[in-house]
């Protein structure tokens, strides 16, 4: 089965939280059965790439994922990457549930502090070459 797909449109430097309910059915009466269940979401550069964060998940029973990404993990994002959240049942089959391309924009009031990581950043590189 493929994964629902959510792309997630981010704002650098802020937090996200997001609450997902999970239903064995689309008529939301039959709450999925989470006990003894992780879950585990992570964003990426490209599929199979580089990890950038992991999300903070956890489960709540009987039916809900809850996941976090701090604000210090979301000032790392690249503009642009993908994600996903994958359960693994108390039968340790797993589960990729939700998916989706990741796209961020840049922040404004901490641009400063990132512009001027960046240019010590450059001076000490020019300051080495020759």
């Amino acid at each position: 089965m493929m994964p629902g797909q959510l792309p997630f449109a981010l704002y650098r430097g802020d937090t996200a939280r997001w609450r997902f309910t999970l239903w064995l059915d689309t008529a939301k009466t039959q709450p999925a059965d989470l006990t003894g269940a992780t879950a585990k979401a992570q964003i990426r550069d490209k599929p199979a790439g580089t990890v950038i964060v992991a999300l903070v998940c956890a489960v709540e029973l009987p039916n809900v994922v809850t996941a976090e990404l701090t604000a210090d993990s979301s000032r790392t994002l690249p503009a642009k990457g993908v994600w996903d959240l994958q359960m693994t049942y108390a039968d340790n089959s797993v589960v990729t549930i939700l998916a989706g391309p990741v796209t961020v924009t840049p922040d404004v009031t901490d641009s400063d502090a990132a512009a001027a990581a960046a240019a010590s950043t450059q001076a000490r590189t020019v300051g080495s070459v020759g």
